[in-house]
């Protein structure tokens, strides 16, 4: 016989479709990016893989990759990797980022470092862009044996899609502001965003505020739609002129919204004024994150390969 008090319902405080639910509670329910895998070696690609912590203050760690078949065959390029997810879903762990940095280690090859950064809503931002700066001193502090023994500082390389994207932008430009070069940053479908619409992006008022709530939420601090974290092409946002790094890769999907976004930062990157090379890729017929969604898909291999070639360039 129950108690004969009624259970209280939770209240929902805020929620972000297919992506989580957060309630007054604290409580989080994520709907998606849950599915782990463990590290291993991979026998289609001999990659080895395995976990280490960065930051022991914030029990923050990543995912190490190394293709064993080139481990004798001298310093290999290093790749600081971010996840998608929208500040808040997806790991290092998960299969598609899993497959994703295997292939990208074996095809280039490279000494893949995948993050996993503290996850909104728990963790709100700025913790990603923390945690980011945090992972790419201890890759330079040579702390970790493989990183010593078989990556070349010289070749250190910044990328990651979506959301990951954004936050290997306010890395670049954090180490550009102290002096600190990177040989190159790829910015693979990056989440930008920002008062006013761009191009064709979507400008119902319905769509753009869920955008904008969305934001708020994540980045409680932030200094409006157009803070720089939110919006690098801002009139009052830093110069790109001060990305720390010699060359950029953007590259966009034809079917993505976030297309013009991506185009405007690579076209108000070439007339910054910053001294390096910039490159721009487009996939025509192309979704979001298609190269993560289907892998085995003849553009997403095309996709892949100018990845590994921007990467294995001197």
């Amino acid at each position: 016989m129950g108690s004969g008090v009624p259970a209280i319902e939770e209240e929902l405080e805020f929620e972000i479709p297919h992506y989580f639910r957060y309630y007054r509670s604290g409580r989080v329910e994520r709907l998606a990016g849950t599915t782990t895998v463990p590290p291993s070696l991979d026998p289609s690609t001999s990659v080895d893989s395995r976990d280490a912590i960065i930051d022991p203050s914030t029990n923050v760690s990543a995912r190490l990759y190394l293709p064993r078949s080139n481990s004798s065959a001298g310093k290999l390029p290093i790749l600081l990797y971010f996840h998608g997810g929208g500040f808040c879903i997806e790991s290092a762990a998960s299969p598609n980022y899993h497959r994703h940095l295997n292939t990208l280690s074996s095809l280039t090859p490279l000494l893949a470092i995948s993050l996993n950064y503290r996850l909104a809503p728990e963790h709100r931002l700025p913790a990603a862009y923390d945690d980011a700066w945090a992972a790419i001193q201890w890759v330079l502090s040579q702390a970790d044996p493989w990183v010593d023994q078989f990556g070349d500082l010289n070749r250190l390389f910044v990328a990651g899609d979506s959301a990951g994207g954004n936050i290997a932008h306010q890395l670049v430009m954090r180490a550009g502001a102290v002096g600190l070069r990177v040989k190159g940053m790829a910015l693979v479908h990056p989440f930008f965003w920002g008062s006013a619409p761009v191009g064709l992006e979507p400008g119902d008022e319905e769509f753009r505020a869920r955008m904008n709530r969305r934001w708020w939420f994540m980045c409680p601090g932030a200094a409006g739609l157009d803070d720089p974290r939110w919006n690098p092409t801002a009139e009052a946002s830093p110069s790109l002129a001060g990305l720390g790094c010699e060359r950029v890769l953007v590259t966009v999907a034809d079917k993505d919204y976030l297309k013009y976004r991506g185009k405007e930062y690579y076209e108000m990157l070439k007339t910054s004024g910053w001294k390096g090379v910039a490159e721009f890729v487009e996939t025509p017929a192309a979704v979001h994150v298609f190269h993560l969604q289907y892998p085995e898909s003849e553009i997403a291999v095309k996709k892949i390969r100018v990845l590994a070639d921007f990467f294995g360039r001197e």
